[in-house]
């Protein structure tokens, strides 16, 4: 499978003679260098692949570079040096009418801030990036609340955005995106704005849209946290380079360096970490350590504590055919619990038989 969208080796750079900073940034200089010579190195380097009904997240501090590299990607700020690649055609390297073109049609945008129209309807805000594609009003009131409702939002076309909670202002926006159906979303901070139990339950709406609509996502935020719940793979970003990139897993066992560990201390593990990560494999149903219950490589954390706390050790990994594919141990879950737990009861069911499959 070909990725839909390739950032190669992106750099964007602000002040006098970019391409001769570049240049020094390809040599060793560092940003400070070059902010003592009035120059901002935005992103170095930046290179990754999204494939196709991916939510790539990229994910970094404020003036990591994050949002600079996101409005590369549909030329919105063009790239001092590198390419941006979408479904194989090189968007550096197109005219302007064409990157319109292509902006209008296949790339969709999801702001931090809703950017409604005040005077426009609901149901007319929906359906804005439609008209600029000039679809014909029919087709696109049908297209736009065939959105809303896809977002919750049946009933409220009527309605002006000043009626409506952030939340379902936030809704609107996503809307407006889904419907112009574009093959790729870009959401630069588009829950940040709002209260923690809504963005919760925004990121809640995004996930159940992707599993049916399986667009391909990219998604800026500054919050670690949401970067592990919405993401397929991520890109943690420090001082405008990419220091990490993989799945949550990946970045919460293997931290890159010390600064990416440094990040994930606070992370809620309970919610990402899988018996399937955690898992050392090579064991068998045979071994002597008692297994009342197991877990298979989908058991999420949380699960994974419940049965261990209830055996004397480790807790065996099976598959769709009950055969073991790893065991994951009590001290391992105690580690990332961060204290020592009471010890669990004795096992009851020496023969292994399995009570209990997740």
């Amino acid at each position: 499978m070909s990725a839909r969208l390739e950032a190669e080796h992106l750099y964007k750079v602000f002040g006098r003679r970019p391409d001769e900073a570049v240049a020094r940034l390809r040599e060793g200089a560092d940003r400070e260098e070059l902010r003592a010579d009035g120059i901002t190195a935005a992103v170095i380097d930046a290179s990754f692949t999204v494939e196709p009904g991916q939510i790539f997240v990229v994910m970094g501090l404020s003036g990591s570079g994050k949002s600079t590299l996101l409005r590369m990607l549909n030329g919105l700020l063009e790239p001092t040096a590198g390419h941006v690649r979408f479904d194989g055609q090189d968007l550096t390297a197109i005219s302007d009418r064409e990157l319109r073109e292509v902006r209008a049609k296949k790339i969709s945008m999801v702001f931090q801030h809703f950017a409604l129209f005040p005077h426009r309807s609901v149901l007319e805000n929906a359906a804005y990036g439609l008209a600029v594609q000039g679809v014909p009003r029919a087709e696109r009131e049908k297209r736009a609340a065939e959105a809303l409702e896809l977002c919750g939002l049946a009933g409220w076309e009527k309605s002006w955005p000043d009626e409506l909670s952030g939340g379902m202002q936030q809704r609107v926006g996503l809307a407006r995106a889904l419907a112009t159906d574009a093959d790729l979303l870009l959401m630069d901070e588009s829950f940040s704005a709002l209260d923690p139990l809504i963005r919760r339950d925004m990121q809640d709406q995004l996930l159940e849209l992707q599993r049916t609509l399986k667009k391909t996502i990219v998604f800026i935020t500054h919050d670690l946290n949401e970067a592990m719940r919405l993401g397929d793979r991520i890109a943690v970003m420090r001082d405008g380079r990419i220091v990490q990139t993989g799945s949550a897993e990946d970045i919460l066992l293997r931290p890159a360096n010390d600064y990416v560990a440094s990040f994930i201390q606070d992370v809620d593990r309970s919610r990402v970490l899988t018996a399937g990560a955690l898992m050392d494999t090579g064991v068998t149903r045979d071994d002597p350590l008692c297994a009342c219950e197991t877990a298979t490589p989908e058991t999420p954390f949380t699960e994974l504590c419940a049965i261990s706390a209830r055996l004397s050790h480790r807790v065996l990994v099976v598959d769709e055919a009950n055969k073991v594919v790893g065991a994951v141990e009590r001290q391992r879950l105690v580690g990332f619990l961060g204290d020592e737990t009471a010890e669990p009861e004795p096992c009851d069911n020496p023969d292994g038989k399995v009570i209990a499959r997740a």
